[in-house]
């Protein structure tokens, strides 16, 4: 019995291989931690280069006096490097114009042009229009106090899958972004491509 008490005595004294077991149940924890630190890294890295696309093509469109379709698809490979080193392919954005009634203050579109990115990375003009002409649009309120005015507006949306989706859902998260600027150089941006190479209030 004597014997028996000494090794139970000394096995609870026993401290080799403590580290591994201590390695055994941390590991778990630390790689979800990494992974978990990485999404959301990207995440966020993400979201701020779809805010920064959104204010780089109106702004590039604000610069101008007249764009056609050519000036658009080169906005959007402007977008496409903005967007290094992730996908382009996900990106859907817009560039809309739009004017202010100087009488009603009501916001209308004047011409509205989508931007899609294929699988292969080739930018082409959306088939369809976001917006469309004379189309009734809710700006904000400091943009819609200037009457009789043209504002450019920018829309970008990109779903972000993350690879492992330990903390993120696996199906994706969408963001969005918009961005206002007033035409720098003429009173508006004219498109010619759509009729209208002046500056005429929309109906």
């Amino acid at each position: 019995m004597q014997k028996m008490s000494l090794r139970v005595r000394g096995l609870l004294n026993d401290r080799s291989g403590l580290a591994a077991v201590e390695f055994a149940m941390i590991f778990p924890i630390m790689v979800v931690l990494y992974f978990g630190v990485v999404e959301f890294s990207s995440a966020i890295a993400v979201d701020r280069k779809a805010t920064q696309v959104a204010r780089t093509l109106s702004d590039l469109t604000s610069q101008s006096m007249t764009v056609a379709d050519t000036d658009i698809k080169n906005f959007g490979e402007a977008a496409k490097a903005i967007m290094t080193p992730y996908p382009p392919s996900p990106l859907v954005s817009s560039i809309t114009e739009v004017y202010i009634d100087k009488v009603s203050g009501v916001a209308r579109v004047q011409w509205s042009k989508g931007l899609t990115i294929g699988p292969t990375g080739d930018v082409s003009i959306a088939a369809a229009a976001p917006h469309n002409p004379g189309d009734v649009v809710t700006l904000p309120l400091a943009l819609v106090a200037a009457k009789g005015t043209f504002v450019i507006w920018s829309e970008v949306s990109y779903k972000y899958t993350p690879a492992v989706g330990i903390m993120l859902a696996q199906t994706g998260i969408t963001f969005r972004d918009v961005a206002y600027t007033r035409p720098r150089l003429v009173l508006c941006v004219t498109y010619p491509a759509a009729g209208l190479s002046d500056c005429a209030a929309p109906l």
